[in-house]
């Protein structure tokens, strides 16, 4: 009988990672918990694809704000709306019920509330706002890969840190996840903050990281873990706080 295999780096992970936070087609045995250490390669993936589309629309002649929101159509479309998803849910859950079960029900439930309505809208203007302001500074392309590849090193320590809220759903189909491999993720987005000027990149990384606990503390107090929809929630969060703190200081 063949031993498992217990490598906490395989390239294997690396489609593993794609084929769970995008749509793009890849062929994958199935993702686990050991290849969250690739999260934030599929955000380097979902950035530059975004921004070479905003390359492309740029170099076409068409405006800033335009182009911004082409760059967030591209990492809508690349990732199926699954951190979106998640944002609207976490909000509507964790501020639309009065105690733990009615959250957990209310984040489950496929229909969007008025939280969600109004946290989509919110983020979608943010990530605008920065993104247009950062064409205009020169520094979309290194600022947007950053800021997608650093919002998703987050999620892996809120994996491996937080318990599961509830048996079921996708965070917990996903397996366990060891702080060996969080640490792993976060080696790669240290490597990251050195696409954008330092020390820019570094406040970028502490404002998504605070972002990113943010509410993780807050799942924690009001559903006693994390979800799938908190992970994705976590995840916009830290892009926004990464992409307003780049277009704060780039700009």
């Amino acid at each position: 009988m063949s031993k498992p295999d217990t490598s906490l780096i395989r390239l294997a992970d690396i489609p593993a990672a794609i084929g769970l936070l995008t749509r793009l087609p890849v062929k994958t045995a199935g993702a686990r918990g050991a290849a969250a250490w690739a999260f934030p390669l599929v955000g380097l993936i979902v950035g530059a694809l975004a921004a070479a589309l905003g390359w492309i629309a740029l170099a076409l002649g068409l405006s800033a704000p335009i182009t911004a929101a082409l760059v967030i159509t591209a990492q809508v479309v690349l990732t199926g709306a699954m951190h979106e998803d998640g944002l609207a849910d976490t909000f509507d859950g964790l501020w639309g019920g009065w105690d733990r079960d009615r959250r957990l029900e209310i984040m489950k439930d496929s229909q969007i509330g008025t939280y969600g309505v109004i946290a989509l809208l919110v983020s979608l203007m943010l990530r605008w706002s920065a993104i247009t302001a950062l064409i205009h500074s020169g520094a979309l392309f290194t600022a947007l890969i950053a800021a997608t590849t650093l919002s998703r090193m987050p999620m892996v320590f809120i994996m491996a840190t937080l318990p599961h809220a509830r048996d079921g759903g996708l965070s917990a189909s996903v397996g366990p996840v060891a702080k060996d491999t969080a640490g792993v993720a976060l080696a790669l987005a240290l490597l990251t903050i050195f696409i954008a000027p330092l020390p820019t990149g570094i406040f970028a990384l502490i404002a998504a990281s605070l972002a990113a606990t943010a509410i993780a503390l807050i799942a924690l107090r009001k559903i006693g873990g994390q979800t799938g929809d908190i992970l994705g929630a976590s995840q916009q969060l830290a892009e926004i706080a990464a992409l307003i703190t780049f277009a704060t200081l780039l700009a």
